[in-house]
């Protein structure tokens, strides 16, 4: 995990933390908006409105801010799929994973824009991580829906898609969220949006994987 400059000193003080997150806030919303390319150091320090030798004190480089907050965005992410449990009821779990993904694309929406970047790019600073402690994760939960398909739970389906297919509904709403509200119209720019999504993919997956109990 990348570590801020100032944080390598003996004594943080609330100055040093409160200015690394007016940093990483500015970082936010300049990579969010040009990538990790299209981003200078020139202006972050513009948005922090900081001095750029101020602003070096606490991240030396472009790579250690962006870095800083891909970790944060994957730690965030990860939190909802570790709460699948193999002895939960899947109706349930799936729900809540459907709910909090969509809360967190309706929350954190830069988040989602800056990840898909980096992936985007080919994923340059973080190939070990999807590669290592995201894939483990995954292959885990994997597990937990195999568990699900032989206790007759679910229906048979490949684990692995099913959570593709869940990232990939939920997380439109945050990388294409200029599109659906154009195409959604006046009237569905707040929460009735994410409501409604969250009603409809319940209802996409729930009624294509869960397996009632015969009467």
């Amino acid at each position: 995990m990348a570590i801020p400059r100032a944080a390598q000193t003996q004594r943080r003080t609330r100055i040093q933390e409160e200015k690394e997150e007016q940093i990483l806030e500015a970082a936010l919303e300049v990579f969010s908006q040009r990538g990790f390319h299209g981003s200078t150091i020139d202006q972050i320090a513009e948005v922090a409105g900081m001095s750029k030798p101020n602003l070096l004190y606490y991240f030396r480089t472009k790579e250690a801010m962006h870095r800083a907050l891909i970790d944060r965005v994957l730690e965030n992410w990860l939190e909802p799929l570790q709460a699948f449990d193999a002895d939960g009821d899947p109706e349930h779990e799936i729900k809540s994973y459907i709910r909090r993904k969509l809360e967190m694309a309706r929350d954190f929406p830069r988040e989602s824009r800056l990840f898909a970047n980096e992936i985007l790019q080919g994923a340059p600073h973080i190939a070990g991580v999807l590669e290592g402690p995201l894939k483990e994760l995954v292959d885990e939960k994997a597990e937990v829906i195999r568990a699900w398909i032989a206790a007759a739970k679910i229906r048979e389906c490949d684990p692995h898609h099913m959570i593709f297919s869940i990232w990939s509904t939920t997380q439109h709403y945050a990388d294409f969220d200029v599109q659906v509200r154009s195409v959604l119209g006046a009237g569905q720019e707040g929460e009735d949006r994410f409501e409604a999504a969250a009603s409809f993919l319940e209802g996409l997956f729930l009624h294509g994987l869960i397996l009632k109990p015969a009467v």
